[in-house]
């Protein structure tokens, strides 16, 4: 048996946040990031509709890029004081999933973050309050997904919490908010939404309900993303709709280890002054894991139907993964994205010498690949590494080798 979990209302479209006034409770906490939606006046408009609908609003502001337990625990505290029956998360990927991991403790104060790590093992929410999620980038689809991602900043490590219990209750997807992505987001979140995609429709959990939704969401992706990029707001909207469908998917389908690969080189190299960011990892890591995944004859096989469904020819399986992992470097490049960590400067954009040194990562590299093993993502893709071949695989994205085993 399967299950395939969504949000309980999805509103969309131009003017959706207007949906907030027809939330009923009494206290509402906002969960949001560093200032743009401030700036830009969509938290004062998501206040102002809160209160129109007879809540009681707090904020939550200021929550990071790769949220930290620490801020998780210190929102939690402020929503076990304040005593919300609506959390309403909004921003980007950080600010939904820190909200999600709040959500956890203010429900149940006892438990820690080691118990919220455990793979869908989170005990029933919505005893106290319900989730709404209004995402302003076009990416993480968190808004749909029942998945969070903590960066523990002790041990460096990307922790991904799962449990359908963390699925919000309600989406709203406004893609006016997107409007305001500086172009360099657009790019990440953009390629983070290709690789949630395509991992789901080879993931050894994808079936029937989640095939369409991963299928459209890459068909509008390949059409719509590097506009969207050099600012065609049209773009933009389609955009934000195309990685809300692929996150519908992949919430079901799960991922695999571009994604666990990216949860543990993310922060892992802080120490050198920055972060992988995520979608750029993602990126980087897809054309490498696709070409270690098409080792296995039925992944090679959907590889070939999503390259059938874009359009990109090829006489047999064999050309047409080759097709499509050219493809996605041509999109990085469009994108302004590195092709490999070594290439990776402290602003994320391509350089001669990466901020990454290589035998620092030569170094580090038995522990990342044990750690990106035993992430969550790692049990549905479709070959499961060992510690040999994951270090192989870790090199190839290092350096932009050729992965031929």
């Amino acid at each position: 048996m399967a299950r395939f979990t969504l949000p309980r209302d999805l509103y969309h479209g131009k003017g959706a946040l207007e949906t907030l006034k027809t939330l009923k409770g009494k206290k509402a906490v906002v969960v949001v990031g560093g200032g743009a939606m401030k700036r830009n006046g969509f938290l004062q408009k998501a206040e102002d509709y809160l209160k129109e609908a007879g809540m009681e609003v707090m904020l939550i502001e200021g929550v990071e890029p790769d949220p930290s337990v620490t801020t998780v625990m210190n929102g939690a505290a402020k929503m076990l004081e304040f005593e919300p029956d609506w959390i309403v998360a909004m921003g980007g990927g950080s600010p939904i999933d820190a909200a999600k991991a709040m959500w956890i403790k203010y429900e149940y104060p006892d438990c820690t973050f080691e118990d919220m790590c455990k793979i869908f093992g989170i005990p029933e929410l919505r005893k106290k309050a319900h989730f709404c999620a209004i995402p302003s980038t076009s990416g993480t689809a968190t808004e749909v997904t029942a998945f969070s991602v903590i960066t523990d900043y002790d041990k460096g490590i990307k922790y991904p919490l799962a449990d359908f219990e963390i699925t919000p209750d309600v989406a709203i997807v406004d893609p006016e908010l997107a409007e305001t992505m500086p172009q360099k987001l657009v790019a990440h979140t953009g390629m983070d939404a290709m690789t949630h995609a395509i991992e789901a429709y080879v993931s050894t959990a994808n079936n029937d309900y989640t095939d369409p939704l991963a299928i459209h969401a890459i068909e509008m992706i390949m059409k719509e993303l590097i506009p969207s990029y050099n600012g065609d707001m049209d773009a933009r909207a389609k955009m934000h709709n195309a990685q809300c469908l692929a996150g519908m998917s992949f919430s079901n389908a799960l991922l695999g280890i571009v994604h666990s690969m990216a949860h543990k080189t993310g922060a892992i190299f802080q120490d050198y002054g920055a972060h992988i960011i995520h979608g750029a990892a993602n990126a980087m890591y897809l054309p490498k894991v696709i070409a270690f995944n098409a080792k296995d004859e039925t992944a090679k096989k959907r590889y070939g139907v999503i390259a059938d469904y874009m359009g990109l020819g090829g006489a047999n399986d064999e050309e047409k993964v080759a097709l499509l992992i050219q493809y996605l470097r041509k999109m990085n490049d469009d994108l302004n994205i590195p092709q490999c960590i070594k290439n990776y400067g402290a602003d994320s954009y391509p350089c001669e010498q990466g901020f990454v040194p290589e035998e620092v990562f030569l170094e580090r590299l038995p522990s990342i690949a044990k750690e990106a093993i035993g992430d969550a993502c790692t049990g549905s893709n479709p070959r499961t590494p060992s510690q040999e071949e994951m270090e192989k695989l870790l090199k190839c994205c290092y350096y932009d080798l050729e992965v031929d085993f």
